[in-house]
C-alpha cells in the first residue's frame, strides 16, 4: 500500500490582492496508474494495489499533487513577511472605521474599537497580507495590547465545543482516506450505476451524499477521495487534463461533482465545518436549535435530496460530455473491488466508529453526550486501536491552523455581541428595511440574496459565516423572519456558494485545480446551478419548510 501524502494545494489566484494566504491543505495521495486494460476503456485506481499498467507515469500528473512533480531545480524563494499593498488597505479598514466614521451615541469606545479591529481582521481575511491564521493572531493580539478586550475574553472561544468539534472532523476525514474507506465505497456506486456517463456521475453524487455526514470535510471528500477517482476514469477514457480532450468525460465528471457537492454538505449538520459554526453563532445570539442534528436533516432533506438528484442531468444538459455511455466501469470496479480484498480490520474499526458517532450525534441529546464529546469518543477509538496514530493529528497542519482562526473570529464576534454592536447594526437594517415597507419575506429574499452574491468576495465559506453569519442573522431576526428559519436558511446558503468559483472553498481549489476545468466555464456553470439552486431551495424549501412548522 502506497503511503498516503499530505501535501499542500495552492489556490488559484483570486480576483482581489494578495490571495496568498489561501492556501488549503488537501487529503490527497498518490494516485497509481490504471489497471492494465486497453487504453480506450475505463478503468478505476486505488490506493491499495500495485501498479499493473505500461501507461507512462505523466500521464497520471496532477497539478494538485506536488510530489509528482519533478522539483524546479531553481525554484523562486516566496516572499517573506506581510505584502504590502494588502497590509495597508487592511490596517486602513480599521484605523478609518476607528478615527474617522462617527460613533453613535449609542455604541461604546470599546464596542467601537473592537468593530474596527474586526473589521480589519476580516478586510485581511479577503485580500490575503500574511496566512489568515498569522493575521488572526495579529488582530488578537492588537485587540489585547489596546485593552480592548481582556487576556482571558480575547482567548475564550479556544474552549468552545463547537470548535473543537471542527478539530476532530478533519481527523475523522483523515481516517477515511487513509484506510481506503470512503474509495471502497465509491467504487461500489460506480459498479452499481456506472453504465452510463450520466449514472457513473449519479454514483459519485449519491456516494459522496452517504460518506457526508461521517466525514464533515468537503475538501478532504473532494481530494481524498472523489478527484482520485474521476482522474483515473477519465484518463483511461482518454480525457486528459488541460488538453482538448478533456470534455470527453473528465470535465463532466469534475465539474458535477463540484457542483453538487454543496447539497452534500447541506444535507447534514456534521456533513461540513461551517455547519456547526452557523449553529453555534445563532445560539449566542439566543437562536436554540432543539435537537440540531435530526432538526437540520428534516429541514434540509427534501430540497437538498431534489437538488442532488437535478444536478447531474442539469450538467448533463449545459455542459455535456462527449463520451456518453461508459459499458466497461461496473465491469472494471467490479475488478478494483476484488483486487482490494475483503473490508480490512481498520476499514471495519472505521465503520463502527463512523456509526457509532453519528448515532451519538443524532440521539445524543437524549442521554445526555454532547456532540463534542461523541467525536472525542470516536476519536479514541480510533487511536487506540491504530486506525490513527498522535503523528497523523499532528500532521493535519489545516486542523490546527482552522483552530487558531475560527476560536479568533467566533471570539471577536461573541464580545461584540455582548457590547451590543449586533444589535445596533440590526436595529438600523430592520429600520432600513421598514422605510421600504418590507414584509419579513421579503426582506427574508433580499438578505438570503445579498448573503449569497457577498460569497464573490470571500475564498472560504468558512471565513465568510465567522464574518457575516451573525450580522446577517441578526438583520433577519429584525425583519420580524422567524428565528429558527431565519438560523438554518443561513447556513444552508453558505453551502450553496461553495462552487460559485474557482476560489470560493476549499474544494473549488482542488477540482479547478484538477486540470479539467477552464475559468469561464466554472463561472458560467457555477451561476447557472446557481441559480437552480435557489429555485429548488425557494420553491422545494419553503413549501417544505412550511409543512414542517418553520414558519
Amino acid at each position: 500500500m502506497e503511503s498516503l501524502r499530505l501535501v499542500v494545494a495552492h489556490r488559484p489566484p483570486l480576483p482581489v490582492p494578495a490571495p496568498g494566504h489561501l492556501r488549503r491543505r488537501l487529503y490527497l495521495h498518490r494516485l497509481p496508474a490504471p489497471l492494465s486494460l486497453p487504453s480506450t476503456s475505463l478503468s478505476l485506481s486505488s490506493p491499495h494495489h500495485h501498479r499493473l499498467s505500461p501507461i507512462p507515469r505523466r500521464r497520471l500528473l496532477l497539478p494538485l499533487l506536488a510530489s509528482q512533480q519533478t522539483p524546479d531545480p531553481n525554484p523562486e524563494p516566496e516572499p517573506a513577511g506581510a505584502k504590502l499593498l494588502p497590509l495597508v488597505i487592511s490596517i486602513g479598514v480599521g484605523l478609518a472605521v476607528r478615527f474617522l466614521a462617527p460613533r453613535p451615541d449609542e455604541v461604546s469606545l470599546q464596542a467601537w474599537q473592537l468593530l474596527s479591529i474586526f473589521l480589519s481582521t476580516i478586510a485581511g481575511l479577503v485580500l490575503g497580507p500574511l496566512p489568515v491564521g498569522a493575521w488572526a493572531f495579529l488582530g488578537l493580539t492588537v485587540a489585547v495590547a489596546t485593552h480592548t478586550l481582556p487576556f482571558t475574553a480575547a482567548f475564550s472561544a479556544f474552549t468552545n465545543e463547537v470548535i473543537w468539534l471542527i478539530v476532530i472532523s478533519f481527523f475523522f476525514a483523515r481516517g477515511f482516506v487513509k484506510t481506503g474507506l470512503g474509495d471502497r465505497i465509491a467504487t461500489y456506486f460506480v459498479k452499481w450505476l456506472g453504465s452510463s456517463t450520466l449514472g457513473l456521475s449519479y454514483g459519485l453524487t449519491i456516494s459522496e451524499a452517504c460518506i457526508a455526514p461521517a466525514m464533515p470535510s468537503t475538501t478532504a471528500r473532494a481530494g481524498g477521495v472523489f478527484l482520485p477517482i474521476i482522474k483515473s476514469l477519465s484518463l483511461s477514457a482518454e480525457s486528459k487534463p488541460n488538453h482538448p480532450s478533456s470534455r470527453k468525460l473528465g470535465s463532466y465528471l469534475v465539474m458535477t461533482q463540484f457542483q453538487a457537492a454543496g447539497n452534500s454538505s447541506a444535507l447534514f449538520l456534521t456533513a461540513a465545518a461551517q455547519n456547526l459554526l452557523c449553529l453555534k453563532l445563532a445560539e449566542e445570539l439566543g437562536v436554540i436549535i432543539a435537537n440540531p442534528w435530526v432538526s437540520w436533516f428534516k429541514a434540509a432533506s427534501l430540497p437538498a435530496i431534489v437538488s442532488l438528484l437535478a444536478t447531474p442531468y442539469l450538467l448533463y444538459k449545459i455542459f455535456p460530455p462527449e463520451t456518453k455511455d461508459t459499458p466497461d466501469a461496473p465491469a472494471l470496479a467490479a475488478e478494483k473491488l476484488k483486487r482490494m480484498g475483503p473490508v480490512t480490520k481498520n476499514e471495519w474499526v472505521m465503520i463502527g466508529t463512523m456509526i457509532l458517532a453519528v448515532s451519538l450525534w443524532v440521539f445524543g441529546d437524549a442521554i445526555g453526550v454532547s456532540s463534542v464529546v461523541a467525536a472525542m469518543l470516536g476519536l479514541s477509538i480510533l487511536l487506540l486501536l491504530g486506525v490513527l496514530n498522535w503523528d497523523d493529528c499532528l500532521n493535519e497542519k489545516s486542523a490546527w491552523d482552522t483552530l487558531a482562526w475560527f476560536a479568533v473570529l467566533v471570539g471577536m464576534a461573541a464580545q461584540l455581541t455582548n457590547l451590543g454592536i449586533v444589535s445596533w447594526m440590526s436595529s438600523c437594517v430592520a429600520k432600513l428595511l421598514e422605510s421600504f415597507s418590507l414584509s419579513w419575506p421579503a426582506a427574508f429574499c433580499v438578505l438570503e440574496a445579498s448573503y449569497f452574491l457577498i460569497h464573490y468576495l470571500f475564498a472560504s465559506q468558512t471565513g465568510h459565516v465567522g464574518a457575516l453569519y451573525s450580522a446577517f442573522l441578526a438583520m433577519h431576526i429584525a425583519a420580524g423572519v422567524p428565528r429558527a428559519l431565519s438560523a438554518l436558511a443561513l447556513a444552508f446558503n453558505t453551502n450553496l456558494f461553495g462552487a460559485l468559483t474557482h476560489y470560493s472553498s476549499g474544494q473549488a481549489a482542488v477540482y479547478f485545480g484538477a486540470g479539467y476545468l477552464e475559468l469561464p466555464d466554472v463561472f458560467r456553470v457555477g451561476f447557472v446551478t446557481a441559480l437552480v439552486n435557489i429555485l429548488i431551495w425557494g420553491v422545494v424549501g419553503t413549501i417544505w419548510w412550511k409543512f414542517l412548522g418553520l414558519y
